[in-house]
């Protein structure tokens, strides 16, 4: 069992720059690709990025360019640096673990999921 625990988010302006962490739970961290997802208000959950265990990382295209995604093994914590904000990427933003070396775009691919920490970027 994982638990995962967002922190960082609160409200921006456009342009500013956010760092998201997650820290997880458990002994065996380093054995999970990581990702972060986000929904907005009215709109299903969205793939942001993801991070393998060996440190591949991937990204939607909305964010390439804006969305760095790291991990440190040692403090079980994965963080989503964000560049550039913008109105469009108010969201919640979910730090979610995965039982598997690689990644997933897809939402029910992944095992666990933190409660989410709100972005809200006013223009």
């Amino acid at each position: 069992q994982v638990q995962l625990v967002e922190s960082g988010g609160g409200l921006v302006q456009a342009g500013d720059s956010l760092r998201l962490s997650c820290a997880a739970s458990g002994r065996t961290f380093n054995v999970y690709a990581m990702g972060w997802f986000r929904q907005a208000p009215g709109k299903e959950r969205e793939f942001a990025a993801s991070i393998t265990v060996k440190n591949s990382t991937y990204y939607a295209d909305s964010v390439k360019g804006r969305f760095t995604i790291s991990r440190d093994n040692a403090k079980n914590t994965v963080y989503l640096q964000i560049h550039s904000l913008m109105p469009e990427d108010t969201a919640v933003y979910y730090c979610a673990a995965r039982r598997s070396p690689k990644w997933s775009e897809i939402a029910e691919t992944w095992d666990y999921w933190g409660q989410g920490t709100q972005v809200t970027v006013s223009s």
